[in-house]
């Protein structure tokens, strides 16, 4: 990867500012490879250089990928006037580096929600080209059946004439509740879809991105950063380097 000035990687995290930075090394207060740093403006590989400040190692990395468990109300959405979103649960510097929903969750939608700064590899995710399954835990009033799986893996025609790829749906227990997957992400899809069938949805939870799955032991509202070999998994899943 392209060498990058000292300031500029450390102030990309969002724990500094420029300004900040340019003191911590007049200080003495950063090491590169263990090396006191002289001068902010020096270049370094965000990929294999050490980076500490304090003593702490820092991540350069240019993006950052971190899975939540979304919990019921709050909004997919970077920032609103009126409401809680899902970057409120996050702290400050990262909530500084420009992170966003990949994929939008309704506001009383839960489960797994990714957001990043990358948008090439959010994009090739939300493709519906490239085959990316979401896979939903629906309850419904009433019981799906047989018909309902067959209707939704032939693809719907809403009634207001939104066309929806195939779909998968398996009844779970009783009916009451089933799995739905996705190819695609249309606005209040899983709802309006079960809806046209008669089984209006009483909660909905999304367990997984294509290779990506909900980690269990993340608590409603807790998030975690995504580890190397899920973020690998994802981008092998669309192609990606």
């Amino acid at each position: 990867m392209a060498r990058e000035r000292l300031d500029k990687l450390l102030s990309s995290t969002g724990l500094w500012s420029r300004k900040e930075v340019k003191d911590l090394v007049r200080q003495g207060r950063v090491l590169a490879e263990g090396v006191p740093v002289r001068r902010p403006e020096e270049k370094y590989d965000p990929m294999t250089d050490r980076i500490q400040v304090d003593g702490e190692t820092v991540d350069c990395a240019p993006f950052v990928y971190v899975m939540m468990n979304k919990p019921a109300g709050l909004l997919s959405a970077t920032e609103d006037k009126n409401q809680k979103t899902v970057l409120d649960l996050l702290p400050q510097h990262l909530r500084r580096r420009g992170l966003f929903p990949v994929g939008r969750l309704d506001k009383d939608t839960t489960g797994l929600l990714l957001l990043t700064d990358d948008g090439s590899l959010a994009h090739e995710l939300l493709s519906p080209k490239k085959h990316v399954d979401k896979v939903y835990l629906a309850r419904v009033e009433g019981r799906v059946d047989a018909s309902d799986t067959a209707a939704l893996g032939a693809g719907m025609v809403l009634g207001d004439g939104l066309h929806c790829l195939p779909a998968g749906l398996e009844p779970l227990g009783d009916g009451s509740s089933c799995l739905v997957t996705l190819r695609e992400g249309k606005y209040h899809q899983v709802k309006r879809m079960l809806a046209a069938r008669g089984k209006p949805v009483l909660a909905l939870k999304r367990l997984s991105m294509g290779p990506l799955e909900l980690d269990r032991e993340l608590e409603a509202g807790e998030w975690r950063m995504l580890a190397p070999e899920e973020l690998e998994a994802l981008k092998r899943a669309v192609g990606a380097q």
